[in-house]
């Protein structure tokens, strides 16, 4: 597939903005992925938006802020050309990095958007999402919080991520929510039995974290625990470790069918399908993030917009998400699993 063509625009969300059609995942550029070139993450960014790339997406649990001052030099030097996303409420236990903490009371995130503002050098934030939901707080006061800072100007649209439908209906009718970002994929497709049916009917765009099953999908790997960095995460990840993860590699075979048959990578085919989910769901816009470190990386998976995949290719890949073994995460509680 062509890899140096621009790649079109979408808008996320009936009253969003312009994007582009695929964005990036600045996550691994400086957390969670192992070691990092940092010249070459900066390339990676400016490469990414020579090619239409004009969603980046970060957090601020992501090296405790360490990735939004990653990103600071590259977001002042082309403001008026990105729109810039990050996320509060998700933070891990100093004395425990498995640990997750997560809080939506509105003084943690007054202090929250201000750290986010003063490291990323702004003065306000185009996307932000509610990273994890805390259930001891009603979704309406958080969302409530949240729409203060949109009139206060300090952001101009609201997402949220990993909620039900029930909290994503609640949460819109106190303000227009633009953007839900949960993780959807060949891998994984649990959010299609309600959550989607709601963003198509709300007009919510919607952003698929890890559409590369984070980097499974790619075949760039099969057992993390024996292929990757001891620091990289994914070694704890149910799916990329023991028998789930061989059990897993032989799901990409349909994958590769389809690859072979448009001179394709296979991870191109995953964010091709991942693309056309919005037509196959009337959703109002989907926008993937693919994460990466590499030009040759993003100049491949941009590829991935001019790829389309015929019926009976995606009937081929349709069986995939229902097999899959093991869980996304080793522990599921922070996720909207349990709580549909």
């Amino acid at each position: 597939m062509s890899t140096t063509s621009t790649i079109t625009q979408v808008q996320l969300g009936t009253d969003g903005p312009q994007v582009g059609a695929q964005g990036l995942g600045c996550m691994g550029m400086s957390f969670a992925y192992g070691p990092t070139d940092a010249d070459e993450a900066r390339a990676t960014l400016e490469r990414a938006l020579e090619l239409g790339v004009t969603l980046y997406d970060t957090a601020d649990m992501y090296g405790a802020g360490e990735n939004e001052k990653f990103l600071a030099p590259f977001v002042g030097k082309h403001r008026d050309e990105i729109v810039l996303a990050t996320k509060f409420s998700l933070s891990t236990d100093p004395d425990d990095p498995a640990k997750r903490i997560i809080r939506n009371d509105r003084p943690y995130l007054r202090q929250c958007i201000e750290d986010s503002l003063r490291r990323l050098d702004v003065e306000a934030v185009d996307l932000y999402y509610m990273h994890r939901r805390d259930v001891r707080i009603p979704i309406e006061e958080t969302v409530g919080a949240m729409a203060e800072l949109v009139a206060e100007g300090k952001v101009k649209y609201l997402g949220l991520s990993e909620v039900t439908a029930s909290e994503l209906r609640a949460a819109h009718a106190v303000h227009p929510i633009t953007a839900l970002q949960s993780e959807w994929s060949l891998f994984s497709r649990d959010i299609e039995t309600s959550v989607i049916p709601a963003a198509a009917e709300l007009g919510v765009g919607v952003v698929p974290y890890s559409p590369l099953g984070r980097g499974f999908l790619t075949g760039a790997f099969v057992h993390a625990d024996q292929e990757l960095s001891g620091d990289d995460f994914r070694r704890q990840q149910p799916r990329f470790t023991g028998d789930n993860a061989a059990a897993n590699a032989a799901l990409l075979e349909p994958v590769r069918a389809v690859a072979a048959g448009h001179d394709a990578t296979l991870g191109q085919v995953a964010l091709a399908w991942a693309q056309q989910r919005a037509a196959a769901h009337g959703l109002a816009g989907v926008v993937p993030i693919p994460g990466t470190r590499k030009r040759s990386r993003i100049e491949e998976n941009t590829g991935a917009t001019r790829l389309v995949l015929t019926d009976s290719e995606l009937d081929l890949l349709e069986p995939i998400a229902g097999q899959v073994a093991g869980d996304r995460y080793p522990d599921m509680s922070f996720t909207s699993a349990g709580r549909e």
